[in-house]
């Protein structure tokens, strides 16, 4: 039997995706080979990451003058890869620090630019995102980077910030979850494995106007403007995750796309939030304002529950809920992928717990 996934990443992917991948394992289309065994130069896999690339162009509605593109090293890789190709050691970038992630993309971005932290909500520990109205832009800095999503904490910033900097985020949380107005952006990179597909590629779209204005000498594998020249394909691609991906997306297309699939998880954290708020046994982590759509954490009012609870979400087949390790207590990422019914499996564990103490 299946559990109900509730990880962070690798993620839950559509069963109906697996099943198809199941039957194609073998041999795709007529082939008469697997997709992870032919060429990436084949005529036959380049249908496969045109197609990935047209449908995910189609449902993000990405406008034509930004490139998208699958590249490898996760997220994390894109930490170095936007201060190299953006700025330098004598230029400056903005930085909001919300969480985990945008500390450690600070922390690479120092190696290759000045840094400008704008605000910080560290001190009170990453369970609000900073106001805008605390931040100290710099009007010199080449752009201004922040994650709308903090995955670890489950702090989102719901609204791009009106601002005159080129933005960039780092939405691997997010990416495909909403609709988002690709064109207040100049970059996007999201690792593909929590809404998208099995981990092994990044999503990124790029302005390509904002290329080429740096002086230094950028590594070929590291250089934004290699990877458009090649079409993503500058080295061997993860094929299996373009091909899990692209089936994804296909997916998210036929099930309604965007709009659908936006509907559907503000239900799932409406109803989990709502018995986070309702229940005495437990407690969000987050400023109601700012949390999470995609990953609910939270904790229990008396620690010494832990135990019982623990055991009755295992019994309902629950995989994934502990928190990260670095901040511990409870995280329910609720992906595309996972079923409304997931969640309220979850919310009957919670009642079940308060029914027990009661």
């Amino acid at each position: 039997m299946r559990v109900r996934n509730f990880c962070a990443g690798p993620a839950v992917i559509p069963e109906a995706v697996l099943e198809e991948v199941k039957s194609e394992l073998l041999a795709w289309g007529d082939s008469g080979m697997s997709i992870m065994e032919m060429s990436h130069r084949s005529s036959i896999f380049d249908e496969v990451a045109m197609t990935a690339k047209k449908d995910f162009i189609d449902l993000m509605s990405v406008p034509d003058d930004y490139d998208v593109l699958f590249l490898q090293g996760g997220a994390t890789q894109q930490f170095s890869m936007i201060p190299m190709n953006f700025s330098s050691k004598t230029e400056s970038a903005d930085y909001l620090l919300s969480g985990t992630w945008s500390k450690k993309a600070i922390s690479e971005g120092l190696k290759f630019s000045n840094i400008n932290v704008v605000a910080s909500s560290e001190e009170g520990n990453f369970t609000s995102a900073p106001e805008i109205e605390t931040w100290n832009l710099d009007s010199k800095a080449k752009y201004f980077h922040y994650a709308p999503n903090e995955t670890i904490q489950g702090v989102a910033i719901h609204n791009p910030p009106e601002i005159d900097s080129p933005i960039i985020a780092d939405m691997s949380s997010v990416i495909l979850s909403e609709p988002i107005d690709v064109s207040k952006f100049s970059l996007i990179y999201a690792g593909a494995q929590k809404n998208m597909g099995p981990a092994g590629t990044t999503l990124v779209i790029v302005k390509e106007e904002i290329l080429g204005k740096v002086t230094r000498h950028i590594p070929t594998m590291l250089n934004y403007q290699a990877h458009i020249a090649k079409e993503s394909m500058a080295n061997t691609p993860a094929v299996f995750a373009v091909y899990v991906s692209m089936l994804n997306l296909q997916w998210l297309k036929d099930i309604g796309g965007i709009s659908f699939i936006e509907e559907v998880n503000n239900k799932k954290a409406a109803l989990l939030y709502a018995e986070i708020d309702r229940n005495p046994l437990f407690k969000g982590i987050v400023a109601k304002e700012d949390r999470s759509t995609m990953n609910a954490t939270f904790n229990l009012t008396d620690p010494a529950l832990a135990a019982p609870f623990d055991a009755l979400w295992k019994v309902a087949g629950i995989n994934g809920l502990n928190g990260h390790r670095s901040v511990g207590g409870y995280r329910a990422s609720m992906y595309n992928a996972l079923p409304l019914h997931s969640v309220q499996v979850l919310v009957d564990v919670m009642q079940a717990l308060e029914n027990e103490q009661a």
